[in-house]
């Protein structure tokens, strides 16, 4: 069963494709700490691909915006510095 808590958390968007392992690592990793997140499915969206690279100036996903910071890949310490989770 999921945690709830009434925690808030920065606005999450994680830029992702369906065949992506790390994608999916990191979207469960979210979900299993109850982080609410947008997903942006960059292989269907050519301009949310476009808006990907202008922020974080890569091509490969995730790519997941955490409240305005960007990080690169599946990086879990990062994403739990950011997001306050320990």
């Amino acid at each position: 069963m999921a945690k709830t808590t009434n925690k808030k958390y920065p606005r999450v968007i994680m830029f992702t494709t369906p065949t992506c392992t790390f994608c999916k690592k990191a979207k469960r990793y979210l979900r299993e700490r109850g982080v609410p997140f947008k997903d942006v499915d960059v292989s269907r969206d050519p301009a949310a691909a476009r808006d990907m690279v202008r922020r974080s100036g890569q091509q490969g996903v995730p790519v997941i915006d955490i409240g305005g910071k960007i990080v690169i890949g599946f990086d879990r310490p990062k994403i739990d510095r950011l997001l306050g989770l320990n």
